[in-house]
């Protein structure tokens, strides 16, 4: 009786055995990299309702971050900026862009504009932005380089074991406090010796315990 397979038949099964179980390997190796916190969340960034670039406005033009950002250093919470603020220049500074229609809907009638939050922390976390901002942890420990984006995205996981990485040895993330909104400031000396005289001379001790962020 004639074989109904090729003496080569057996070989190439074997090779496709063997491709199969690579690929669903590789398949599962990427499922468990991608949900692990450290990367899922990095590079999250949703279109806003508005066009607004870091990059023309932080970037370009120089503007301090706590202009829209008000609260940074008195609260829990990086405010996002009224309509107003933005109008107190777009009255002015194109004020026919169709790209700002909303911007001008919104002034007019009070609706607040809807923007997606990019940064966002599990409700059981406590985060204080005066406080970090206090310590000398500057913007872009966090948020990367604002003043580079045309469309914010989020470069850092936020994860429990990101933050605590940095409350064990905080001193190569602190600065003097009039840098902490400057993207491009570097040091002109070790930075982790001026951030361990930071430290020390502010008491900065973050706490690794979990109710330190967990109350």
């Amino acid at each position: 009786m004639a074989s109904i397979f090729s003496k080569s038949s057996d070989a190439y099964i074997r090779i496709g055995l063997l491709v199969l179980v690579l690929g669903a390997g590789a398949t599962i190796a990427l499922a468990f990299y991608l949900a692990n916190p450290q990367v899922r969340e990095t590079g999250y960034a949703p279109l806003q309702p508005v066009e607004y670039s870091h990059k023309l406005h932080a970037g370009d033009l120089g503007m301090d971050c706590r202009y829209c950002h008000s609260s940074v250093e008195q609260a829990a919470y990086a405010a996002i900026p009224a309509t107003e603020v933005c109008m107190n220049c777009h009255v002015r500074v194109k004020a026919d862009s169709p790209l700002l229609q909303m911007v001008r809907e919104s002034y007019a009638t009070g609706q607040p504009i809807p923007w997606v939050k990019v940064h966002s922390l599990p409700d059981y976390v406590y985060f204080n932005h005066q406080a970090h901002v206090a310590a000398g942890v500057g913007c872009v420990s966090c948020h990367g380089r604002i003043d580079q984006m045309i469309v914010v995205k989020q470069v850092e996981p936020l994860s429990m074991a990101w933050c605590l990485d940095c409350h064990r040895n905080p001193a190569p993330r602190l600065r003097p406090a009039d840098q902490v909104t400057n993207m491009a400031w570097q040091p002109d000396r070790d930075p982790v010796e001026l951030g361990r005289q930071i430290a020390e001379a502010k008491g900065i001790a973050p706490p690794v315990n979990c109710s330190g962020c967990h109350r």
